[in-house]
């Protein structure tokens, strides 16, 4: 069935989420640029789409924030303080992985750059510096770190319920 019910995510959620989750793993691999500038075979094959992903995932991110809306009376009932902290959780997700994109695009246009996606220009550059786009785009790398604390904390919580709590999450997820 491609849509949630109160035992089981959908179809449509289930690739958002497991499709999303691997192209947000393939991101955090620009944390090896770190590593000897890049200069490894995850830096020369695989960081080189990172900014053709993070084009992919703002679209992705919005059109699932648009699908959990319309799915929203199809979650299973929790007690209100699980409830709330899970909403809580889930919007900071969302919000950062949608944020994540939006510094990332001011700092090429901040740079002068024109954004490209697989080779296409979506937005011409200017060919100048605008220093409040720059300035917007720093918080690029601090939210991509705060966005792996949260994927650890969202790996965490499925684990605990599945493993203390054995109230079905997870499963509901696979």
């Amino acid at each position: 069935m491609s849509i949630d019910t109160k035992e089981r995510y959908g179809l449509i959620t289930r690739v958002f989420h497991w499709g999303m989750a691997v192209l947000i793993v393939w991101q955090f691999l620009k944390f090896f640029d770190r590593i000897n500038d890049g200069e490894h075979w995850v830096g020369e094959t695989l960081v080189q789409w990172h900014g053709s992903i993070g084009v992919v995932l703002l679209l992705l991110v919005v059109l699932r924030m648009v699908w959990a809306w319309l799915q929203s009376n199809n979650r299973p009932e929790h007690h209100p303080a699980v409830a709330v902290l899970a909403k809580i959780g889930h919007r900071v997700l969302y919000l950062t992985i949608f944020l994540l994109p939006i510094t990332a695009i001011c700092f090429v246009l901040g740079r002068g750059f024109s954004v490209k996606a697989f080779g296409v220009e979506l937005i011409a550059g200017s060919g100048s510096d605008t220093p409040w786009m720059q300035a917007v785009g720093t918080l690029h790398s601090p939210l991509a770190w705060l966005l792996l604390l949260l994927v650890i904390g969202h790996i965490t919580m499925a684990l605990l319920h599945h493993f203390v709590k054995k109230d079905g999450t997870l499963q509901r997820m696979l």
